[in-house]
């Protein structure tokens, strides 16, 4: 109880959803994402070019729309799966782009990593808001 009473003030108090961590990490990877796939073909600007920015972007409005809804438990929490189930689309498209040879392992693995952080702080949100 004493942590979710501690991820209820660190998200009350922030000054702003820039503020919060998750926010940070999702828009870095956005960013990043948005960079490397420049250099993707351009057969797959409307699939897997489209379709990564999109998911990634979408990880880091929902978290924007999580906040927003902070001050009601379910909805918050049902912001936060968003988040969740975008970052793990985003980890899809990312395995394509590898498997597809437009990023190398390294890529991969630097960007998979950012996710997966992600991923644990979308997770430990959820189980310790307690609204």
């Amino acid at each position: 109880m004493a942590v979710g009473l501690f991820v209820n003030l660190y998200i009350d108090l922030v000054g702003t959803y820039k503020d919060l961590l998750l926010y940070k990490k999702s828009f870095s990877l956005a960013m990043e994402i948005h960079e490397i796939t420049k250099k993707f073909p351009k057969e797959e600007t409307y699939s897997l070019t489209d379709q990564i920015r999109r998911s990634s972007r979408s990880a880091n409005i929902c978290t924007i729309e999580a906040y927003r809804k902070r001050r009601y438990p379910n909805h918050f929490v049902n912001k936060l799966t968003d988040v969740d189930m975008e970052n793990s689309e985003t980890q899809g498209w990312l395995e394509f782009s590898k498997e597809c040879q437009y990023i190398s392992k390294e890529v991969y693995d630097k960007l998979h990593a950012m996710s997966e952080e992600i991923g644990r702080l979308v997770q430990y949100m959820m189980d310790k808001y307690d609204g």
